[in-house]
């Protein structure tokens, strides 16, 4: 994959993977695998896909987002897809497309302040 069109940034025990760029099916791919990998090497806790420059959200994509949210998950990592656009979104609705088990936000500020609510209530209630 080329890194330029999705680079992926850790912050603490977060990986955030921001699309730069629109995404063929290989990049997706590529996206996940690193993603994976990464939250495995950097026992990250948290994944956040930031997607805001997408203006169009396939089923393939879609499918895909939601993978990378389902092996996350078995690897003990939670992930927040970011920024999808209201016509995005409209057009996802229209054709069936869902992220159904994964969390969205509206940007990237709003992610992190969720993440950091929810690990603060786990954390305490430990």
């Amino acid at each position: 994959m080329n890194r330029s069109r999705a680079p992926i940034l850790k912050l603490g025990e977060t990986l955030i993977a921001s699309v730069q760029e629109a995404l063929m099916d290989a990049d997706l791919v590529g996206l996940r695998d690193e993603l994976v990998a990464e939250v495995k090497k950097y026992r990250a806790t948290c994944v956040i896909i930031d997607v805001t420059v997408l203006d169009v959200l396939d089923s393939f994509a879609a499918r895909t987002l939601r993978h990378i949210a389902q092996m996350t998950q078995l690897l003990g990592a939670r992930t927040v897809i970011v920024g999808i656009q209201p016509d995005v979104a409209f057009a996802m609705v229209q054709l069936g497309l869902t992220l159904e088990g994964t969390e969205t936000a509206l940007d990237l500020e709003d992610a992190l302040s969720r993440l950091k609510i929810r690990v603060g209530r786990e954390r305490s209630a430990q």
